[in-house]
């Protein structure tokens, strides 16, 4: 590992050892990464990569840490964490392309200067591109791929290429990206000329209903299950009587059954352990299984 570090070093790639991954998730949870890098460029990436493969350590690739949550040991070899280094967002017409490392709410917000309306529902979602497109993140009745032209991946033999919507193979909550080990480094997406006082409105209105329904005020994941089919996870969560369950500092949000909150010092095996419990109880009055839609990440 320390020749490792010593060849990172050597090409100018700025690093932190054992750093605490709670500093870079939403939730505040996780031990440490052995290695954590925030890159500045598509080829710096591939350069980590190139020397990963070369001494046989393993990389997690992450977003803005919105929708993980990582083990209590921490996370072996090397993270990226495509950040605000890698945020570029350029607008030419109707389309906007953006880097890996872009904030949503950023990105609507550009969209909103550029009287482009499209965006608004995910101008809300607490994560950055690169995450969305991985997952084809979604809200209030839109999703990523609703919106998306094409994406530029780096693939495991470290080239660029870029995919169509259709290459994407879009679903609930997923793309085909995480299954071929891809990279998302941007994306594109066709809007369309709105009028800018209905967009903002439009936009004023989302997140409104995001801070009444949701509970900013203690660290979270988000949704931490998908939607079952013609139900609702939070409302059935609810209805078994699990709002404000705790198992340590984890706990079922009061104003959200969908979500789970960490009101202090939770780990992650309180969390997983909560999760596990809504489960089964769901499961035992309802006969749905619930499926996570929360990543889970790190040494086990």
């Amino acid at each position: 590992m320390e020749t490792l570090i010593k060849e990172l070093e050597q090409k100018n790639i700025t690093l932190l050892k054992q750093e605490p991954m709670k500093k870079h998730t939403s939730f505040r949870i996780g031990g440490n990464a052995d290695i954590y890098i925030s890159p500045k460029s598509s080829e710096e990436i591939q350069s980590i990569l190139f020397l990963a493969k070369k001494y046989d350590v393993p990389v997690t690739v992450m977003g803005n840490g919105s929708n993980l949550l990582v083990s209590d040991k921490g996370i072996r070899g090397i993270v990226i964490q495509i950040g605000e280094d890698m945020s570029t967002i350029l607008v030419k017409g109707e389309k906007i392309t953006a880097q890996a490392g872009a904030l949503l709410k950023t990105i609507g917000e550009k969209a909103l200067q550029s009287s482009l309306e499209g965006f608004a529902f995910a101008g809300g979602i607490p994560g950055s591109l690169g995450g969305a497109v991985c997952m084809n993140a979604g809200a209030y009745g839109g999703e990523i791929k609703d919106i998306l032209v094409e994406a530029e991946v780096l693939t495991e033999d470290l080239q660029i290429k870029k995919l169509s919507t259709q290459q994407l193979q879009f679903s609930y909550r997923h793309s085909i990206i995480p299954e071929k080990g891809y990279i998302v480094l941007s994306a594109t997406f066709l809007l369309k000329k709105g009028n800018p006082k209905e967009i903002a409105q439009k936009m004023t209105e989302l997140a409104q209903q995001r801070r009444e329904k949701q509970p900013l005020n203690f660290p979270s994941a988000g949704s931490i299950f998908k939607r079952p089919q013609g139900y609702f996870a939070g409302k059935l969560i609810t209805d078994a009587g699990l709002k404000g369950y705790s198992i340590g500092d984890a706990q079922v949000s009061q104003k959200h059954g969908g979500f789970i909150v960490n009101k202090g010092n939770a780990t992650c095996a309180d969390v997983l352990a909560l999760i596990e419990h809504c489960q089964k109880t769901v499961f035992e009055k309802f006969g749905v299984m619930l499926e996570t839609e929360v990543k889970m990440i790190g040494e086990r």
